[in-house]
């Protein structure tokens, strides 16, 4: 059996984690009795760990349609944010819904804020003005494993604990589904090894974490995250560190989870043309405001791109799935047009940041 124990995690709770669980969740209480030091999910920033199947879950398979979605309502949505770190803002007066049921995607260059966002909607970082929903109530003041049953993470950078192996990386995933009712059970079992089998990690079971590269590391942290079991799951940049054929084994693997598991995602990605192929719902993202948003077809346009990006391109239909491929103008014909990108580039995020 897998170890579950959580108190060798390091991690960054947010602000509200404290926050006492009451009402009428009687397993949301009776949980909320063990040691508040053990608590890890990816709602409060930790490691990667989100968790579960949906509100009332406490291990169900899958990724759930319950809740707002049931109702015909967005689960996820973002009203009027203010975000910022410190002193430095990085949008103002940002707006987004995510449908439910759909594979979203976030594009935009560097610096735009499409991570930001995702911290926000993950409730890892707390905005300055304005609210995140989740199924029709402002984020933080929920509790924090009802959370984590419903919304899961893979943030950009996660850091193992010390010793720890794969297994048990990928295991506490299921963490929030643990309370003093519901101990480790053989659907928690096969679950991890579904995951891990998913993500073509299964054979790493035994080894290290610390040992393994860069690219074996990003898809175990993909791994725990699948295992959480999430109805929502959000992955910060899922592809880095990827080689190409891993690059499209995440994305096969998250397409798969959206339309034969209905669960929602919303990725962040820098690759358009990845992008373009795989999301049913694109948000264009520059300077901390949404520029456009909609199905691919319809927001991926040579002047979106040149808007956005600052580059010239043409946009034409990708062979294999007919979605927009964005092909970028030659240097000899930008140079021609006297176009200097680097420079046009750094003055851009001067002017952003």
């Amino acid at each position: 059996m897998a170890s579950v124990d959580m108190t060798s995690v390091d991690t960054t709770r947010a602000e509200d984690d404290t926050e006492a669980d009451t009402g009428a969740d009687t397993e949301d209480d009776t949980e909320d009795t063990m040691d508040k030091d053990t608590r890890q999910t990816a709602a409060d920033g930790g490691n990667g760990n989100g968790g579960g199947s949906g509100e009332g879950g406490g291990g169900g398979d899958g990724g759930g349609r319950d809740g707002g979605a049931a109702r015909g309502r967005q689960r996820l949505t973002a009203e009027g944010l203010t975000l910022a770190y410190d002193r430095r803002t990085v949008a103002e007066g940002l707006s987004v819904s995510i449908p439910d049921n759909s594979f979203t995607v976030i594009v935009g260059p560097n610096a735009c804020g499409k991570s930001t966002l995702l911290r926000a909607l993950s409730r890892m970082l707390k905005p300055t003005a304005g609210s995140v929903l989740l199924d029709g109530q402002v984020i933080s003041t929920l509790p924090a494993k009802k959370v984590a049953r419903t919304l899961g993470l893979l943030p950009q950078s996660s850091i193992a604990p010390d010793g720890i192996t794969v297994g048990d990386l990928v295991a506490r995933g299921r963490y929030p589904h643990q309370g003093l009712l519901r101990q480790w059970s053989e659907t928690d079992e096969r679950i991890v090894d579904e995951s891990m089998a998913a993500t073509g990690v299964a054979e790493l079971r035994d080894r290290y974490v610390d040992e393994l590269s860069g690219g074996q590391r990003q898809r175990v942290w993909i791994a725990m995250a699948i295992a959480q079991q999430t109805p929502l799951l959000l992955l910060d940049e899922p592809t880095t560190y990827l080689d190409i054929q891993h690059q499209i084994d995440v994305l096969d693997l998250c397409a798969q989870l959206h339309e034969e598991q209905g669960r929602t995602l919303v990725v962040v990605l820098h690759d358009l043309n990845h992008a373009a192929r795989y999301a049913t719902h694109l948000i264009a993202m520059r300077g901390g405001e949404v520029v456009a948003e909609g199905a691919p077809g319809d927001v991926v346009t040579a002047e979106l791109v040149e808007r956005v990006f600052g580059l010239r391109c043409q946009v034409i239909d990708d062979p294999e799935t007919g979605t927009p491929l964005v092909i970028p103008a030659a240097r000899r014909s930008r140079t021609a047009r006297g176009e200097a990108p680097l420079e046009a580039a750094a003055a851009a995020a001067v002017r952003e940041s």
